[in-house]
């Protein structure tokens, strides 16, 4: 017969991969805490005897768990002030990262660009893409069928990678990219700022209405350039740090002494996309 602390002890060896599906599927490391947690009670209320795979039970519970979460934080987030981004999470923290596909899946960008999916998509490309689960299994997961699932990947795989780099950069690459933008920026080096980055580049602040942040993205070369110019120029810049959030490095720092974690996307070796999240609520799983 087992025990309690025998129940707990098998969960507890699955929590960081549970814990990096539920991130995938909600964008926020704060519900994918109360996910997990909520499975792990619906475990220890389950009789084991009747599960055969422990894996294959807890990811369905998270998926399932998650996918309701989601359907109801569309709603709030319709209603966000400002752009709504992903919450960043140190990478310790996601779970297993052994192989391109689980990296790139929790990738900022890409943990942005799957808001662009319905939460069904999205559990199909997290599902398949990260975790590699066959389309029959993802179907039972969903109540539909394997055809429905293969074209939902097709059509998921299609809006989160196109225009992307399939995988992101080196990590010194990324890093040296990143203190080059930092460089340009606080030098006010308006040519190397420009250089770094693709015609197309887009910026996203979310403060959620907690601290002064844009209220919209700021998109194209010219315009990016020419805020962050204006930031510069108006508000004094903290010392800023490297930190390691969503597999890649990413910076830490203040800018008129509101804390944030910028983050960027690579395309073909220059910035196509820049992520600064302000919202404080956000920045508790990155060690600010």
């Amino acid at each position: 017969m087992e025990t309690p602390e025998q129940a707990t002890e098998q969960f507890e060896a699955y929590r960081p991969l549970l814990l990096g599906l539920a991130y995938r599927l909600l964008g926020s490391m704060w519900d994918a805490e109360d996910v997990v947690q909520d499975a792990y009670l619906r475990w220890t209320g389950t009789d084991r005897e009747d599960i055969r795979e422990p894996r294959a039970f807890l990811i369905t519970v998270v998926s399932r768990l998650a996918l309701d979460q989601l359907r109801s934080a569309r709603v709030t987030r319709e209603a966000y002030t400002g752009p709504w981004l992903p919450e960043p999470v140190a990478t310790a923290a996601l779970g297993p990262l052994d192989t391109a596909e689980l990296r790139d899946t929790v990738a900022y960008a890409t943990v942005h660009l799957m808001e662009r999916l319905s939460p069904p998509e999205r559990a199909v490309f997290v599902l398949r893409e990260a975790f590699d689960l066959p389309y029959d299994e993802i179907a039972r997961i969903l109540d539909t069928t394997p055809s429905n699932c293969r074209q939902m990947h097709h059509r998921a795989g299609r809006r989160v990678t196109s225009g992307r780099d399939k995988f992101t950069l080196a990590e010194d690459d990324h890093a040296k990219l990143l203190a080059r933008f930092l460089e340009a920026a606080q030098s006010g080096d308006l040519t190397r700022l420009t250089d770094l980055l693709t015609e197309d580049v887009v910026a996203w602040n979310d403060g959620g209405g907690k601290v002064r942040a844009a209220l919209r993205p700021i998109e194209g070369r010219g315009h990016v350039v020419a805020f962050i110019a204006g930031l510069v120029t108006r508000y004094p810049f903290g010392d800023a740090r490297v930190v390691d959030a969503n597999g890649a490095p990413a910076l830490a720092l203040s800018v008129d002494g509101i804390e944030q974690i910028v983050t960027v996307s690579v395309h073909e070796g220059r910035i196509d996309g820049v992520y600064a999240v302000l919202n404080p609520d956000k920045l508790g799983h990155v060690g600010l």
